[in-house]
C-alpha cells in the first residue's frame, strides 16, 4: 500500500454524522423539500436520476459512507469532509484523485436562503449527484488535472472562473428548453428560479475561453449564464483543448496592455446569444457590483 503523503491529507476529517442534532436533520429536511419542489421542472433530468440513484431523500442528512458506497461503484468518486474552504493545490489534487471536498456543517434555520460559506447542503445536495454521471465526472477529473498547469502559469483565477460558469452556475440545453445543472443553482432557492424565470440575465452559448476571461461576482444573482450542449461536449472541450496558449495570453506580455477580461454584464462580439437579458435586476446595482467583482 502506498504511503505517499498528499497535499490534502491533513485537511480531511470525519463527517461526524452521529454528532448531528435533530435540529440539523430538520434543517436538511426543510431545505431538501423546498428545493426539490423548485428543481423538478427546472433541473436537468440527469440530476434527478442521480438523486434517486444515490439514495438522497428528505428526513436526515445523508451519511457520506452510504453515499460513497454507491458513488464509487458508479464513477469511482467519493465525497470527503474537510476543514472549511481549502486552497487551490489541495483542491485540484483532490479532484485529480476523484475526491470531492465538502463541509460537514449545515446552516441554521434562520439562514435557509443564503449562506456565505458553502455548507453540506450546497456541497452534497448541489455538487455530488452529477458526479454519478460518467461524462460530468470525467470533466471534473480533467478539471483537477488541469489545475497543476494553471498553478504553473499562475492563472488559477481563470480556471476558477471556468468552474464558476460551469460547475457552479451552468445551464444545459435540452429538447424541452434550458435546464440548470450548476451546484450553485441547484442548491439556491432564489437563483434556481431567477436564472430561467426572470428575464434579466443573458443566456450565452458556452465558450471555454470566454468563460475563463469573464469575471464573477459571488454575492448576488448572476448577470449572465453560459449554456452547454451536453456533458459529453463539456468533457471533450476540456480534454481536446490545449490550455497553454490561453494561459500565456491571460498573463499578458510584458510591456503590453493587460490581457483582455470581460465583465459579466455585457455581451461581446462573437457571443452566441441564446437570450438577451433585460438586465433589469442588475441595472440598479451595477456600479456597486463592478466594484465588488471577486475574480
Amino acid at each position: 500500500m502506498s504511503t505517499e503523503t498528499r497535499s490534502y491529507d491533513s485537511l480531511i476529517i470525519d463527517q461526524g454524522w452521529n454528532d448531528y442534532t435533530p435540529d440539523n436533520h430538520e434543517c436538511w429536511n426543510m431545505l431538501y423539500d423546498r428545493q426539490m419542489d423548485i428543481l423538478r421542472p427546472r433541473v436537468c433530468p440527469e440530476y434527478l436520476e442521480a438523486q434517486q440513484a444515490l439514495g438522497f431523500t428528505a428526513g436526515k442528512i445523508p451519511n457520506f459512507d452510504a453515499v460513497n458506497e454507491r458513488l464509487r461503484a458508479m464513477t469511482g468518486w467519493e465525497i470527503v469532509a474537510t476543514r472549511g474552504l481549502i486552497k487551490s493545490k489541495p483542491f485540484f489534487d483532490m479532484l485529480t484523485d476523484r475526491k470531492f471536498p465538502s463541509g460537514n456543517f449545515i446552516r441554521d434555520k434562520d439562514q435557509l436562503d443564503y449562506l456565505e460559506e458553502p455548507d453540506i447542503f450546497h456541497d452534497l445536495f448541489g455538487h455530488i449527484p452529477l458526479l454519478s454521471n460518467p461524462a460530468y465526472a470525467a470533466y471534473m477529473h480533467e478539471y483537477g488535472k488541469g489545475g497543476a498547469r494553471a498553478l504553473a502559469y499562475k492563472t488559477t483565477k481563470n480556471l476558477a472562473r471556468l468552474n464558476w460558469w460551469t460547475i457552479e452556475f451552468g445551464l444545459i440545453q435540452k429538447e424541452d428548453g434550458l435546464k440548470l445543472y450548476g451546484a450553485g443553482l441547484c442548491s439556491s432557492f432564489g437563483e434556481a428560479r431567477y436564472c430561467l424565470d426572470d428575464p434579466s440575465a443573458h443566456h450565452i452559448r458556452f465558450d471555454l475561453e470566454r468563460c475563463m476571461r469573464t469575471r464573477v461576482y459571488i454575492n448576488d444573482f448572476q448577470p449572465c449564464y453560459f449554456v452547454i450542449d451536453s456533458f459529453e461536449d463539456l468533457f471533450d472541450q476540456a480534454v481536446n483543448t490545449d490550455f497553454s496558449p490561453m494561459y500565456e495570453s491571460f498573463k499578458g506580455v510584458e510591456g503590453q496592455e493587460q490581457a483582455v477580461e470581460y465583465l459579466p454584464f455585457d455581451l461581446i462580439d462573437g457571443d452566441h446569444v441564446i437570450r438577451t437579458g433585460t438586465q433589469d435586476y442588475i441595472k440598479p446595482k451595477r456600479a456597486f457590483l463592478e466594484d465588488s467583482l471577486s475574480i
